[in-house]
């Protein structure tokens, strides 16, 4: 496994593996890999022969006021991992390298950005967040030259903006989408995890159980969307140490939220558990 630090260097490796014959397939990580990311590389090997895992934490999609400095990196750890699952290249870039313009600079001349999907929700609670999302995937994208790319259905919205940038500039790469990984008690793996206290981690389930009254509502015959939203509500509100941001269902492809729910519309939430901000989703 080797392991890459600059642009050339990621670039000359792509186009080896490619000349080779094999199928580049790239997992974009902001790395503190765990079972969740485990899962993307397991499909990644499925998909294609060659595995390109990127481990960078991208200043651009934080706020000002966001988790950027607290979020948890582990190169180490995360290189373990990436050679137990057979990775055959980790890009682990600097910020120089990704946003090139001279020393400490973190912000980009030309921007990537989608603007429909984007408006609610993580776009509008989180502003510049997918300008930031869409500039380093298109990056990343140019830069491996993957024919796979893999995501998780964690970050939905993310994933759904990806899909449409991908769709609109043409990109000539198949995105697979791996479903949520779980830990046993139902919270989604996320790096965000490894932040939550010990009474934090226990009341962090709220989300899954909040998401599963819903799937459970609708699955007895509720379809009115404002009831399952109020149910989602009500579940958060028994977690002390919760702090709702959004539950809220919608259509699948075009997020907007709908009145009468369907099967295949998705249930989203995001809730503050104590300092750490959880995102979470489920279709129905």
């Amino acid at each position: 496994m080797d392991t890459v630090r600059t642009v050339n260097d990621m670039q000359a490796a792509s186009a080896a593996l490619k000349r080779s014959g094999r199928r580049v397939t790239l997992v974009p990580t902001m790395g503190a890999l765990h079972g969740g990311h485990v899962a993307l590389i397991r499909q990644a090997r499925a998909e294609g022969v060659a595995v390109v895992v990127s481990i960078y934490v991208n200043p651009t999609q934080f706020g000002p006021h966001e988790d950027f400095k607290q979020y948890p990196r582990d190169i180490e750890a995360d290189s373990q991992i990436c050679s137990g699952e057979q990775v055959d290249v980790i890009f682990a870039p600097s910020d120089g390298e990704m946003y090139p313009g001279g020393p400490g600079t973190l912000a980009a001349a030309t921007w990537v950005e989608e603007t429909v999907l984007s408006r609610r929700f993580e776009g509008e609670r989180r502003p510049g967040h997918f300008r930031g999302v869409c500039t380093v995937v298109a990056k990343l994208f140019n830069i491996v030259q993957p024919d796979v790319a893999v995501f998780g259905q964690k970050d939905y919205q993310q994933l759904k903006v990806v899909q449409r940038m991908v769709r609109d500039l043409a990109y000539p790469i198949q995105i697979v989408v791996v479903p949520t990984v779980r830990e046993p008690d139902g919270l989604a793996m996320s790096s965000r995890n490894q932040r939550l206290g010990g009474t934090e981690r226990v009341q962090a389930t709220v989300l899954s159980k909040a998401l599963n009254v819903a799937r459970d509502l609708f699955n007895e015959g509720e379809q009115n969307a404002h009831r399952l939203e109020s149910a989602m509500h009500r579940t958060v509100g028994l977690a002390p140490a919760a702090r709702l941001d959004y539950a809220q269902v919608v259509d699948s492809e075009t997020l907007e939220p709908v009145t009468k729910v369907q099967p295949g519309n998705i249930a989203l939430i995001a809730v503050h558990v104590g300092k750490v901000r959880l995102i979470d989703n489920l279709i129905l």
